[in-house]
């Protein structure tokens, strides 16, 4: 049974991370207020406790996600999970990020203080001509990989795939990976904050260079890599008005839709995650505009989407 709790649609206030590698785009392009030119990630949509976001307006206004997930486990289908499960964020890398690697859930709970482990996916929104990302390694073997991290065989070891605006990118825990300067992507990922630097360039942040994280990364990297074709998926431009499906796995599923006018559907998961990456409308009759980041309840209902736009949608996978 729904009832009027149900059919509010849950708008987020972002938060933002500064970073080293971070610009400027989240102000110029997106319209968020950021707090510096370096500020690399939009943490849209979250209830982690690095950056909890809190509901903008209506019955919950100034209440975090985390709280509400507690207290109104029925807004979320009474899903199993002691935490919302996902974290969707915006990253504006105006410079490459690290080489990095995340763990998974088992050495995650055991290593990380009982964190959940870190399986991500990418949409990529923009990206420069002949751009390039980090995704997997050459080493074919246990030896290899620990030859070619501790002696700095770096060319040898990493892999770049070519990629372009519009691609979508499943990062399994364990894949060796990084994103490279002038990409701009939307990330859907499990609700976590683990990460294992490999490598970042020799760069210093005050003087002194940051942190690695070598031997949990040597535990955790996957050897030999999977290939990168199970890793790109070319997204299909011309599907209107539908959930189209990219990618669903263990953790979550995740859509793209492009709204050319009038899009209708049903909100039968037990809950819906709505990012607008462009344009502007309505959803039931409320306004939506570009950087909009909102949560459609359990028991929502019908879903009328007008206007143009493209959005990224996901849910939960864990019942």
């Amino acid at each position: 049974m729904s009832n009027s709790k149900n059919q509010e649609i849950l708008f987020m206030n972002p938060v933002f991370k500064q970073n080293i590698w971070g610009g400027n785009r989240l102000a110029t392009e997106w319209g968020y207020e950021i707090p510096s030119d370096t500020t690399g990630e939009c943490w849209a949509v979250s209830a982690h406790q690095n950056g909890d976001c809190a509901i903008k307006d209506g019955t919950y206004a100034g209440k975090t996600l985390s709280q509400l997930w507690r207290e109104e486990p029925e807004l979320f289908g009474n899903v199993n999970s002691d935490r919302f499960p996902l974290l969707i964020k915006i990253i504006d890398a105006r410079e490459d990020l690290s080489i990095q690697v995340h763990p998974d859930d088992v050495y995650a709970a055991k290593n990380e203080n009982g964190s959940m482990g870190k399986t991500e996916c990418w949409y990529i929104l923009d990206a420069p001509e002949n751009a390039t990302l980090v995704i997997g390694h050459n080493a074919k073997d246990k030896n290899e990989l620990i030859d070619m991290i501790q002696n700095g065989r770096w060319t040898d070891f990493l892999r770049e795939v070519p990629i372009k605006k519009g691609d979508f990118i499943q990062i399994d825990p364990g894949t060796v990976h990084a994103i490279k300067g002038g990409i701009e992507i939307l990330e859907t990922q499990q609700n976590s904050d683990i990460t294992y630097r490999v490598y970042d360039y020799g760069r210093l942040t005050d003087g002194k260079p940051r942190e690695l994280h070598i031997d949990k990364s040597l535990d955790v990297i996957t050897v030999p890599a999977k290939s990168v074709e199970d890793s790109i998926i070319h997204v299909r431009e011309d599907v209107k008005n539908q959930l189209n499906p990219l990618i669903s796995c263990q953790y979550y599923h995740v859509w793209k839709m492009d709204v050319d006018d009038n899009m209708q559907f049903a909100q039968e998961h037990p809950f819906l995650i709505m990012s607008v990456l462009e344009g502007d409308g309505t959803i039931n009759g409320q306004k939506i505009q570009k950087g909009d980041h909102f949560i459609l309840p359990n028991g929502f209902g019908q879903v009328q989407i007008q206007g143009k736009l493209q959005m990224i949608a996901s849910t939960t996978a864990v019942e």
